[in-house]
């Protein structure tokens, strides 16, 4: 697969407000906390990497900034507005959590003209998304034949369906073979490098370390670290040694 660089963002450059910005966000699930007071914010033109471990809170903080958990506490902003209050929104995020939600009768290009339909897209969009997560060969084939990699490509041509300026994206490489990891990574530098923004869950740790600007670490619902990537592993440690001491002190 070969990288092809998106269009120009329509960020305005001149803007200090965060892409994102979340603040005390916390979420409880009866005596649970799924998400314990979490703050940070994100700048146009950066990759951030979103890690912890399994049931650390990563995709619950990606459901509320997304409009689809309501917090218990806190706020979590996406163009200095709640996701919900987005005038377009699909114009200006673009997201992937779930790479199975699909109709496994319709074709992947099918799927992608009925969410064009709906949020009122060129129906020429669908053919541009289907050629740059070169899907397009596939694209009257059934989702139900798809391997994991080509459903993670079809849920990322439907992210990018409204040409947004922000990326939010939970285990996008889950599936894809070395190609397809090289590929996403290619795409995601290129997709920052034009002034738009990507917040990426992985556990692919060394693929993080190749891809991204900046991390987080969550651990347990709260943020464990927040630095840039060469600000963490300055010390000669590896993202992957970070990560496991930050994770394993709050274990112990």
């Amino acid at each position: 697969m070969s990288a092809t660089r998106p269009a120009a963002t329509t960020t305005d450059p001149l803007s200090r407000e965060p892409v994102v910005k979340v603040t005390s966000l916390t979420k409880r699930y009866g005596e649970l906390v799924a998400v314990d007071d979490l703050t940070f914010s994100l700048e146009a033109g950066t990759v951030t990497g979103f890690l912890g471990p399994n049931g650390a809170g990563k995709t619950t903080t990606l459901r509320m900034l997304l409009g689809l958990a309501e917090p218990t506490g806190g706020e979590a902003l996406v163009f200095g507005r709640r996701y919900h209050e987005l005038d377009e929104p699909a114009r200006r995020v673009g997201a992937v959590l779930e790479s199975n939600d699909f109709d496994p009768g319709r074709s992947g290009g099918d799927h992608l003209r009925a969410l064009a339909l709906a949020a009122e897209i060129q129906q020429s969009r669908v053919d541009e998304v289907l050629e740059l997560v070169e899907l397009v060969a596939s694209a009257r084939r059934r989702v139900k034949t798809y391997s994991l990699g080509m459903r993670q490509r079809l849920g990322l041509a439907a992210a990018l369906l409204g040409d947004p300026e922000l990326l939010v994206l939970d285990e996008p490489a889950n599936g894809l073979d070395p190609v397809g990891v090289h590929w996403l990574r290619n795409f995601l530098r290129s997709f920052a490098e034009g002034g738009r923004t990507v917040l990426v869950s992985s556990h692919l740790l060394a693929e993080v370390a190749q891809a991204v600007d900046q991390v987080m670490i969550i651990d347990r619902g709260r943020l464990v670290a927040a630095a840039r990537l060469d600000e963490l592993t300055g010390t000669g440690q590896t993202l992957e040694e970070v990560y496991l001491e930050l994770t394993a002190r709050r274990a112990s």
